[in-house]
């Protein structure tokens, strides 16, 4: 983002300015002589206050649509199915419109999640119109600050060097919610109650935004320079400026830094090798940032604050991981004990943690194995299971037998040993290599040393729902069963408003149901679970048609795929109070089941939650 210090009062374009006029073309490739600092001023607060005007607008979306769950909760914790109809009906037109129109809406017929692809390459997915909304208009004021320029100059390098000046002054401010919405721990997750995903579409395009305004930054500098040298005869001014300079060669550095990282990170190159790409895409943007950084230093510029800023986030996001990860893993003698069971294409990983946990159902977590890979990874995976025991504070290796009457002096005081069970899907890099390890065991079974980060997510409640609809595809059950446990513990102790859960599950073959046996049978067991809970199991590819039996009209089995539409509509109308549809899956499957609740919210209250985890 190059132009070259200037020390001294800037010199603002005015109009009729004849010192702007007579001017020679190469004082506006020189610091702030052009830059209009009072409208850069201006568009800057304009534009956190647009950011602080949608974050109040979603808080208190958030406050009523709270409000509203807390006392249907209330109202509804020792009520009949027949009693919470009241509950189960639309009290206005206008919130269901705009979710069925805007907030659940896909920006095009079905397809959201749902990945597009151009031969073997993945190029992403498509934005939700609320998205699409929030991000055309974010970037459109950015356009319309860019354009907010004196067009009736008499010089046109000086209109040049104020396009630059606007140009980099917005990239330095879009470089603080870059790299906030990045964050695992973003402070707004929780405030706004909005899914990391969701953070994670923004970071992608105002990460754009923020290379073009810097290419347009640099393009308006070498423009009024090559005015200059052509009206000094120079042929090799911009070069000799580029080496010349550190200020320059700072402003240079952190452009072609963002230039491969806005190559790198297109969805085709991301989804090829997605480690190599993260670890590659966190380098070249440190390097950026730092470029940025020394440039605005080297320059005295204005706002060069927010770029130190925005940097000791990064490294505050990071060190809070890094104490998470030291906290809940290791203790003084030892760390957390990973357990490893090989199951078809998959593998039944549980942490031992050294602390206990407070876990909220449909949490997610980061799992890394130092003997697997080097490097931390970033692929989250939904937690299936999780105990709590009381364990004592030794070891039965630490022990020794008793050897006098002082040795049987009563036991220390138990405390709690939280485990937490994840079912890894075998896909290629990480999860592949453990498979394999844990296969060629002779028992299937293996011990490593690993550390998990989280947890995260789980924002949602469902306890003020009387009816919950709960769609699994796949490795997608993880995310639910933790839901179904929460919800009939919280039936039988009186505490939600549930009276009904279904639970959906599409399977391509049966070796599926290996993964989540030992809790199914669980929550078989619990009390109250046929008066509550339904299960129905699709098997897309069954091995043998006879295969395909159903246990029970409480546990039902399909072959073939899952119709959401069907089922969406057979609930609802034997639904009981206020509606909740719950997704977890592939793309494909998220987007049908999206669809189909649609179809329903302007018809009760009837609201959906998608568990997605889009890179």
């Amino acid at each position: 983002m190059p132009s070259t210090p200037h020390h001294g009062p800037p010199l603002l374009p005015t109009e009729g300015n004849y010192s702007i006029c007579s001017m020679h073309p190469s004082n506006f490739t020189r610091g702030l002589t052009g830059v209009n600092l009072q409208m850069d001023e201006i568009t800057t607060w304009a534009l956190w206050l647009s950011i602080v005007a949608m974050c109040l607008i979603i808080i208190i979306a958030r406050l009523i649509q709270g409000g509203v769950s807390r006392l249907r909760h209330l109202f509804n914790l020792r009520t009949d199915p027949l009693q919470q109809a009241y509950w189960a009906r639309n009290g206005t037109v206008i919130w269901p419109w705009l979710k069925k129109n805007l907030v659940y809406a896909t920006l095009r017929k079905k397809r959201h999640n749902r990945n597009l692809q151009v031969g073997r390459l993945n190029m992403g997915t498509i934005p939700s119109r609320f998205h699409t909304l929030l991000l055309t208009l974010y970037i459109l004021s950015n356009v319309a600050y860019c354009c907010l320029l004196n067009f009736k100059s008499c010089n046109k390098s000086a209109l040049l060097a104020e396009l630059r000046g606007r140009t980099g002054h917005l990239a330095f401010v879009n470089m603080m919610p870059l790299m906030i919405f990045a964050g695992r721990n973003n402070a707004f997750i929780p405030l706004l109650r909005v899914s990391f995903d969701t953070f994670n579409i923004l970071h992608r395009w105002i990460g754009r935004l923020v290379v073009v305004e810097a290419i347009v930054h640099t393009g308006a500098w070498m423009a009024a320079k090559h005015i200059a040298d052509t009206k000094e005869g120079n042929k090799n001014g911009m070069m000799e400026a580029l080496y010349g300079s550190p200020f320059l060669s700072w402003g240079t550095v952190s452009l072609v830094s963002m230039i491969f990282v806005l190559v790198q990170a297109s969805s085709a190159i991301r989804h090829l090798a997605y480690e190599t790409f993260l670890h590659l895409h966190q380098l070249l943007a440190f390097i950026a940032f730092l470029g940025a950084a020394l440039h605005g230093h080297q320059g005295q510029l204005p706002l060069t604050s927010y770029v130190y800023v925005t940097i000791a986030f990064w490294f505050l996001e990071r060190l809070i991981r890094l104490s998470k990860i030291i906290y809940r893993n290791f203790g003084l003698r030892s760390s957390t004990r990973v357990i490893v069971e090989a199951l078809p294409e998959a593998c039944r990983v549980t942490f031992e943690l050294k602390r206990p946990w407070e876990l909220r159902p449909g949490c997610h977590v980061y799992a890394h194995f130092p003997t697997l890979t080097w490097s931390l990874s970033s692929h989250p995976f939904s937690i299936a299971w999780y105990d709590t025991r009381p364990t004592p504070y030794r070891s039965l290796e630490d022990e020794k037998l008793p050897s006098s009457v002082k040795d049987l002096d009563p036991p220390l005081p138990s405390r709690t040993t939280t485990s937490i069970t994840l079912i890894m899907s075998k896909k290629d890099g990480m999860t592949s290599k453990l498979h394999a390890r844990a296969r060629a065991s002779p028992s299937g079974i293996i011990n490593i040393r690993g550390f998990i980060e989280g947890p995260y997510g789980g924002q949602e409640s469902l306890h003020s729902y009387g009816t919950v609809l709960l769609f699994a595809g796949g490795v997608g059950i993880t995310h639910q069963l933790s839901h179904v446990r929460d919800l009939l513990e919280t039936y039988n102790d009186a505490t939600s408003a549930v009276r009904k859960i279904v639970l959906i599950w599409s399977v391509r073959s049966q070796d599926a149901f290996d993964w989540v046996h030992p809790w199914m049978t669980e929550i078989f067991q619990m009390p109250h679970r046929r008066q509550v809970l339904k299960v129905l199991l699709f098997v897309t590819k069954p091995r043998h048609a006879g295969d395909i039996v159903s246990r029970s009209n409480q546990v039902q089995m399909f072959g073939g795929r899952c119709k959401p539409g069907r089922i969406v509509e057979e609930e609802f109308e034997k639904r009981a109070g206020a509606m909740a549809v719950t997704v977890c899956g592939p793309g494909a499957f998220a987007d049908e089941v999206r669809a189909a609740t649609r179809e329903r919210v302007q018809e009760g209250v009837v609201d959906f939650m998608e568990e997605s985890f889009s890179w």
